[in-house]
Parts: C-alpha cells; structure tokens; sequence
C-alpha cells in the first residue's frame, strides 16, 4: 500500500585503514621527517602580528558602550 523508503548507501573508504597503513608506511615516514623540519623553521622565524585585540579588550569596550548610551539615554530624556 505504502512505499517505504529504502536505506541510503555510501561507498564510504577510511582513510586510515589498516590495509592502506601497511602499504603507504614507508612513504609516510619520509613525508613526516620533512614536514616536521619544515614546521620547525617556520615556527622560529614566524613573527607575531600585534594588530588584532584581544577578546577582553573588546567586551570592555561593548561593555563601556552601553554603558553610555544607558547615560545619553536617561539625560535627555
């Protein structure tokens, strides 16, 4: 009487499965000695940019706000 709905299929693949593992463990090796020297010397010359505010900063900020127009508010009114 009533169709019912079939289940959805994915032809899901691991990425990290033990029998891809085996296979590419050789290759992984080399790949991670080189990322891992290459994040080392980007992490010594990297320099920190001081423009942006902190999140502290910026809620005194809203806070202070408020607080003015709460006052402008109540002297004009």
């Amino acid at each position: 009487m009533f169709k019912q709905r079939k289940h959805k299929t994915f032809n899901y693949q691991p990425r990290f499965s033990k029998e891809n593992q085996a296979d590419s463990s050789l290759e992984n090796n080399s790949n991670t000695k080189e990322f891992v020297s290459k994040w080392k010397r980007e992490k010594s010359t990297k320099v920190k940019t001081g423009g942006a505010m902190s999140m502290k900063v910026l809620i005194l900020v809203l806070v202070l706000l408020l607080i003015c127009m709460y006052l402008l508010e109540k002297k004009y009114m």
